[in-house]
C-alpha cells in the first residue's frame, strides 16, 4: 500500500495559511491576524477523489533564508525527503512581496500549485490579476481563492490530487546574475545534495548562505569553491551592490516587477482602502494610546463588570446549590464514611470550583483578545508601543509574544521564535510572564473582590498595567546587564484589517475554555486531592487535629517567615502560592481547601477579609503577578532559551523582582498609611 502523498503549505506570514489549512483538512487551529501565529509544523490530511494527501501547515517565511526560528522549521522541511510537493499560497492584494518567496520555491524543482488567496479583497480594490498570464509566465498552475469563503476549494483540491506537477521553468534572475546561477548548477552537479534543484543550491550557494555552506563547503574540491568564489565576485559587476544576497534580491524582483506587469491591473484612480482609512484614526499620533486604553478599559469592565459577575455568579450557584448538596445526599444516602464526602465535597468539588466559577470572566476575556487580534489591531498595538519602548531599549517587536502572554505564556513563548537577533529573543522571553497569562485571572478575581468589593475592576485593570511597567523595568535591566548586543531594527507588517468570523471566535473561545475545563479536571483535580490529603494528615501519616499539625502546615510554617516582610504571614498563603508554580489557578484550589471553603467563593472571600488586609492583599496580588510562571511555561522556556542555565536564570529573575516589587508595595503603603 503507497503512503499518503505530503504537501507543504508555504507563504508569507499573514498570508492566510492557517485558514487554509483548516478549511482543507477541516481542523480548527487557530487564526490570528497577524505574523506568527503558526510557531511550529500542523498537520492534516485530506482525501480527494480516492487520493489521500498530508497537509503540512508550516510556519510563515518571507524567503528561503533563514534568519528565525520558524524559517529555519520551514526550510529544514522543505529540503528534507519528506516532502512530494508545495501548495504556495500568495496574498494577492500584496503580489509583489509574496512572489519574492514563489520565485525561491518554484527553483526547488518539486511539484507546486499556487494558490492566490485573498481574491475577495483584490476584487472590492478594483484589482484585475489574470491568473492564466500569471501561471504561465511563473511555470506552475495558479488558482484564485478565498480561504475565507471557500472560493474555488474544489479547483484547487483538484490541483492538488492531479494537476501538482513540477515548475515548467526555472526564475528568470536578471541582470546576468542568471547565467552565474546556470554555471554554478553545472559546478555543483558532482556533488551529493539532497532533495531539490540544483539551481536552488547555485542560488543559495552564491548568496553566501551560511548554513549550506557549513553542511556542503567540506565536500567542495579547491577548484570548485574558488570558481563559486569567482562568480559571486562577477555578478558585482551587473550590481550597484557588493552584498551577494542583495544582488541576488535585486535581480529576482526586476524579473517580479515585469511578471506582475504582465497580470495584474489597477485601477486609474486609488481609492483609500478601508485600512488606510481606519488606520488614518487608530494610529494617530494623537489619538493611538487613548484609543488602546479605552479598548483595553472596555475589555476589562465587561470582564470582571456586570457582565462578568453576572455568569460568574451562576457558574458558582450550579456548583455549590445545586451538585455539591446533590453529591453530599447521595453519599450520605449510600452511607459514605466521612472522610470521603468531606474528599470529594470540600478537597474535590471545593477546590476544582472554586477555580471553574471563573470560567465565565476567562472566556470573556479571550472573547476580546481574539477579537482585537483576528481584526488585526493587536498588531497596531505593537506599532503604536515600539516608540515607547524603544526609548528603554526594546522594540515593538517584542510586543507582540507579550500581548500574547495576556492569554498564556506556553504559546507567548514559542512566538518568540519569530525574532531574528538571539539576544532580542532571549530577552523578550524573560519579559513575557510579567505579562498576566489568563491563569492568573482567577487569583486576581477572588482577592480583589474580597478586600477591595466595587472597586475590584480598578485594582485587576492596576495589576495589568503593573505586569506591562514590570516587564519594561526589566527589560531595561537586561539590556544594561546580560544583554547589551544593539537591538535589532522593527519590521512587522500590520495586516489589512478583516471583520472575524463567528466561528472562528466561537472555536478560539471553546478552545480555550475546553484548555481551563482540562487544566481543571486534570491538574487543578489531583493537586485539589493532594491539597485535601496533606491538609489532613501529619507528618507520621496520623490524622491532623488541627490543620497546622498536617504536613502542609508543617511546610508552609517553614516558609511563611519568607513572606512575613511582604504583610503576609499566614502558612495557607505561602501554600498557596508554593502550589502555584505546577498552575496558577491552583492558588484558588488550594485556598478553597485550607480554608474550608468548600468552594463556595461568597464564604471564601469573606475568609480572605479576614487573614487579609487591602494593602497585604494587594502586596499578595504582585507577588503572584510577577513570580516564576507555571511548570508548563517554566519547560517551554527552558527548551525555547536552550538549556536549564537561562531557564532557571530566567525563573530566578522573576521571582526576585516579585519579591522587591511586593515588598515595595507593602512598605511604601505602610508609611503612607501612618503619614
Amino acid at each position: 500500500m503507497s503512503r499518503n502523498r505530503t504537501v507543504a503549505i508555504i507563504g508569507n506570514p499573514n498570508s492566510g495559511k492557517t485558514t487554509l489549512f483548516n478549511r482543507l483538512t477541516g481542523a480548527n487551529q487557530h487564526v490570528g491576524n497577524w505574523p506568527g501565529v503558526t510557531v511550529d509544523r500542523k498537520t492534516g490530511h485530506i482525501c480527494h477523489d480516492g487520493i489521500g494527501v498530508d497537509i503540512v501547515d508550516l510556519p510563515g517565511i518571507y524567503s528561503l533564508s533563514p534568519y528565525t526560528q520558524e524559517e529555519i522549521i520551514a526550510r529544514e522541511f522543505v529540503l528534507s525527503d519528506e516532502l512530494d510537493g508545495i501548495l504556495n499560497i500568495v496574498d494577492a492584494a500584496n503580489i509583489e512581496r509574496n512572489l519574492y518567496l514563489t520565485l525561491q520555491l518554484i527553483s526547488l524543482g518539486l511539484p507546486m500549485v499556487i494558490a492566490l488567496g485573498f481574491m475577495d479583497d483584490v476584487r472590492a480594490q478594483g484589482i484585475e490579476i489574470d491568473c492564466a498570464v500569471l501561471s504561465e509566465r511563473l511555470g506552475v498552475p495558479v488558482v484564485p481563492i478565498s480561504a475565507k469563503k471557500g472560493e474555488n476549494m474544489h479547483d484547487l483540491l483538484d490541483q492538488i490530487a492531479h494537476g501538482m506537477r513540477a515548475p515548467a521553468r526555472q526564475p528568470t534572475y536578471l541582470h546576468g546574475v542568471g547565467a552565474a546561477i546556470r554555471r554554478a548548477a553545472d559546478l555543483l552537479a558532482p556533488l551529493p545534495l539532497r532533495g531539490c534543484s540544483l539551481p536552488f543550491y547555485a542560488a543559495k550557494l552564491l548568496e553566501g548562505d551560511k548554513e549550506l555552506w557549513s553542511r556542503y563547503g567540506g565536500d567542495m574540491p579547491r577548484g570548485m569553491r574558488e570558481e563559486l568564489d569567482a562568480l559571486a565576485e562577477g555578478m558585482h559587476s551587473h550590481a550597484n551592490s557588493t552584498d551577494n544576497e542583495m544582488v541576488l534580491a535585486d535581480a529576482l524582483y526586476d524579473y517580479i516587477e515585469e511578471v506582475v506587469r504582465a497580470a495584474y491591473k489597477r485601477p486609474k484612480v486609488r481609492k483609500m482602502t478601508v485600512t488606510e482609512r481606519i488606520d488614518s484614526i487608530v494610529l494617530n499620533r494623537v489619538w493611538a494610546l487613548p484609543i488602546f486604553a479605552v479598548f483595553m478599559f472596555l475589555m476589562f469592565w465587561c470582564t470582571f463588570g456586570p457582565i462578568g459577575s453576572f455568569f460568574g455568579d451562576g457558574m458558582e450557584y450550579l456548583l455549590q446549590e445545586v451538585l455539591s448538596p446533590a453529591v453530599s445526599g447521595a453519599l450520605a444516602a449510600a452511607g459514605a464514611q466521612p472522610w470521603l464526602t468531606g474528599l470529594l465535597c470540600d478537597g474535590v468539588i471545593g477546590g476544582v470550583g472554586g477555580v471553574l466559577s471563573f470560567l465565565p470572566q476567562i472566556v470573556i476575556l479571550f472573547f476580546f483578545l481574539s477579537v482585537l487580534e483576528d481584526t488585526g489591531y493587536l498588531a497596531r498595538v505593537a506599532f503604536i508601543m515600539d516608540t515607547l519602548l524603544r526609548r528603554i531599549g526594546l522594540s515593538g517587536k517584542s510586543f507582540v509574544p507579550m500581548l500574547m502572554g495576556f492569554g498564556c505564556t506556553t504559546p507567548a513563548v514559542m512566538a518568540a521564535r519569530t525574532m531574528e537577533n538571539d539576544s532580542d529573543r532571549r530577552m523578550t522571553i524573560m519579559l513575557t510572564p510579567f505579562m498576566s497569562c489568563g491563569a492568573k485571572l482567577p487569583v486576581y478575581a477572588l482577592v480583589a473582590g474580597a478586600l477591595f468589593r466595587e472597586k475590584a475592576g480598578l485594582v485587576v485593570i492596576s495589576l495589568y498595567v503593573l505586569g506591562i511597567v514590570m516587564g519594561i523595568i526589566a527589560g531595561f535591566i537586561l539590556k544594561k546587564t546580560v544583554f547589551r548586543d544593539v537591538s535589532s531594527g522593527f519590521v512587522l507588517e500590520l495586516p489589512a484589517y478583516r471583520m472575524p468570523s463567528f466561528k472562528g471566535t466561537v472555536l478560539n473561545m471553546w478552545q480555550k475554555a475546553k484548555d481551563f475545563i482540562t487544566k481543571a479536571g486534570t491538574i487543578i483535580f489531583l493537586m485539589s486531592v493532594v491539597i485535601w490529603l496533606l491538609q489532613n494528615f501529619t507528618p507520621t501519616l496520623a490524622v491532623a487535629q488541627t490543620s497546622s499539625e498536617s504536613i502542609l502546615g508543617v511546610i508552609g510554617t517553614f516558609i511563611a517567615p519568607v513572606f512575613k516582610p511582604l504583610g503576609f504571614s499566614g502558612w495557607e498563603q505561602s501554600v498557596a502560592l508554593l502550589t502555584g508554580l505546577v498552575a496558577k489557578e491552583a492558588v484558588v484550589s488550594t485556598m478553597s481547601v485550607l480554608y474550608g471553603a468548600g468552594g463556595d467563593s461568597a464564604l471564601l472571600s469573606s475568609l480572605l477579609g479576614t487573614v487579609f488586609t487591602p494593602l497585604s492583599g494587594y502586596s499578595f496580588l504582585v507577588f503572584t503577578l510577577l513570580y516564576m510562571p507555571c511548570m508548563s511555561a517554566f519547560a517551554t522556556i527552558k527548551r525555547e532559551m536552550g538549556g536549564w542555565r537561562w531557564a532557571l536564570g530566567a525563573a530566578a529573575f522573576q521571582t526576585v523582582l516579585a519579591y522587591l516589587a511586593a515588598l515595595a508595595v507593602y512598605r511604601i503603603g505602610s508609611l503612607l498609611m501612618l503619614l
